[in-house]
């Protein structure tokens, strides 16, 4: 059987970009080498623009059904400077989720196939079939199994991931790219009292913690990456001791019970890639990744399948699947830039700015302020307004903004310097 379109790869990315070709009546199978349910490192932060297609997509009520409540309240600690808020809403939907990977995953490869969607799952594929310089299927077969399959289509997407298969087949050069600066590790506890999302940044460590589904909370730490070595020599007592330096939250979550081990990794590249080709197209990490620190992941991954699914609908209807699919890439990347910058900086683990120390501190007096930040941390709202000079302004007055620019004042965003390259590592 011919597709129009066969995903490499089944998770977030793959699976949603299968369902929304399915829904327009195309050919479409996803193939995956796992057996959902099925859990992966995950940030677990779905963002309020990533739940905003949920909702669009007719599929949050699924979400609300699994018991991840929508967190709409935070608590943000900046080493002692307390602000609190709500997220600024966004077509409809005004609250973070935190499910964990094995839920929503599986939530979202059940839509697929309930679009008519082919999911074949425990699947490997071994290789891309190519002709004349284009991609033209897939070489793939069952787990155990040494017989293989071939399979043609219009276009392969890979969705397969940070260490693409598909993307190191067809040689797909990096656009930007940032060595991994920090490592995070996150892990689930029960009876934790957390009455809104929580996040503190300290002296080089970073912490948040949520509510996810099945009534627990899920802890995140972030470190330095060049403090790796330390970390592993004791991953359970250094979460503990960064959440102790939280306010309360180490006293709430010792008053409760850790469930499961903790989990992370110091794998966090940063990396743009060349995203489309003939007859192929990236979506997700597979062709854009960041570090976990900024929690963008899971949104990106349904960003990219809402823009490549449009993009390959209409390529194929007009007959120049390869424009649109470079348009795809070039939108990607432009609503990416400043986020990669701000993640790739909060990854490194600066001293705040003057105008951060500033910023922080006028928004905690001002909380009609609190949600353009939250938004601009979600990603619902421009990062490049966050530290813009009219809004130093507005938030310091004439005065304060001149002492700010007698200060030397740095750009918040810079193209940050590469750093020494950790090995990849997953614990």
């Amino acid at each position: 059987m011919s597709y129009d379109v066969i995903v490499v790869g089944g998770r977030l990315a793959g699976a949603a970009t299968g369902m929304l070709l399915a829904r327009q009546g195309l050919r479409v199978l996803v193939v995956d080498r796992t057996h959902f349910p099925s859990d992966t490192l995950s940030s677990h932060q779905l963002q309020p623009p990533g739940v905003a297609r949920l909702r669009r997509w007719g599929l949050l009520d699924r979400l609300d059904a699994t018991g991840t409540p929508p967190v709409r309240d935070v608590r943000f600690d900046v080493n002692g400077v307390v602000i609190t808020g709500r997220y600024p809403d966004v077509a409809g939907a005004g609250a973070l989720y935190s499910p964990r990977r094995e839920v929503l995953d599986t939530l979202l490869v059940q839509a697929a196939r309930e679009a008519g969607a082919e999911v074949r799952e425990d699947t490997i594929v071994d290789e891309l079939l190519m002709s004349e310089g284009r991609v033209r299927g897939i070489r793939s077969r069952r787990k155990g199994s040494s017989t293989a399959t071939d399979d043609p289509a219009a276009l392969i997407v890979g969705a397969d991931g940070k260490h693409s298969m598909v993307a190191k087949t067809v040689g797909a050069p990096s656009r930007r790219s940032r060595t991994a600066r920090s490592l995070g590790f996150y892990c689930y506890w029960q009876d934790v009292e957390i009455p809104a999302g929580e996040l503190y940044s300290r002296d080089r460590r970073v912490a948040g913690a949520w509510s996810t589904d099945q009534g627990m909370v899920v802890t995140y730490v972030g470190w330095p990456a060049s403090e790796f070595d330390a970390f592993r020599a004791d991953p359970a007592g250094h979460v503990l001791q960064t959440l102790d330096a939280c306010g309360t939250l180490g006293a709430r979550v010792r008053a409760g019970r850790r469930v499961g081990p903790v989990r992370g990794t110091s794998d966090l590249p940063n990396e743009i890639r060349l995203s489309s080709g003939p007859g192929w197209a990236l979506a997700g990490d597979a062709g854009l990744v960041m570090d976990s620190i900024t929690g963008q992941g899971m949104g990106h991954a349904l960003r990219d399948a809402d823009l490549l699914s449009d993009a390959i609908v209409t390529g194929l209807g007009s007959g120049r699947l390869d424009r649109t699919l470079a348009r795809y890439a070039k939108q990607r990347d432009a609503e990416t830039k400043a986020m990669f910058d701000f993640t790739v900086r909060l990854a490194s683990f600066p001293p705040p700015t003057p105008a951060e120390r500033t910023m922080f501190a006028a928004i905690a007096e001002r909380p009609e302020e609190t949600s353009q930040l939250l938004g601009a941390l979600a990603g619902s709202v421009p990062m490049t307004s966050l530290f813009s000079p009219r809004r130093l302004m507005s938030l310091t007055g004439v005065r304060g903004f001149a002492a700010l620019a007698r200060s030397q004042l740095r750009p918040v965003t810079p193209r940050s310097a590469p750093v020494e390259e950790l090995p990849d590592r997953v614990a």
